[in-house]
């Protein structure tokens, strides 16, 4: 399953990706981001099961198995760079917006600002294609969320 998606994720010409792999590469990008400071904390883990949770409609197991579904893929994708491009090539807008949101929550969940998620989450929204000022409101909403 992992191999079929990053397969489709770095086709050439990326074709729009069905629900169930979207749901899976965006939640990737979620753990890629918990994972960047090096201390992927359970607060980070549970914050991205309840991100899975509501996004989704999911119950708590089925979060958590989409979320180890995710740590596999994410320990398996190419660099970050060409890993957020092929998702913006595959993932409609409002979709990606949405993501930045949950990545703005997953960066804020320990109560720390780490540097390294700042980089990463600024450079995964510009490659996604969504412009500053989105990502600056997407932060706002996902501050008043925590």
């Amino acid at each position: 399953m992992i191999k079929e998606l990053l397969g489709k994720l770095l086709a050439p010409a990326p074709a729009p990706l069905d629900d169930q792999d979207a749901r899976l590469a965006l939640s990737a990008l979620l753990v890629r981001v918990g994972r960047s400071d090096h201390n992927y904390s359970d607060v980070e883990r549970d914050r991205i099961d309840r991100i899975l949770r509501t996004r989704y409609g999911l119950d708590v197991g089925g979060a958590i198995l989409l979320r180890e579904q995710a740590e596999a893929l994410e320990a398996e994708a190419p660099d970050t760079v060409r890993f957020t491009r092929a998702i913006k090539d595959a993932v409609p807008y409002e979709n990606r917006m949405g993501v930045v949101e949950a990545l703005w929550q997953v960066v804020l969940a320990d109560g720390e600002r780490d540097a390294a998620e700042d980089a990463l989450l600024r450079l995964s929204t510009n490659l996604l294609g969504v412009s500053d000022v989105d990502s600056a409101r997407a932060r706002q909403r996902a501050e008043k969320a925590l």
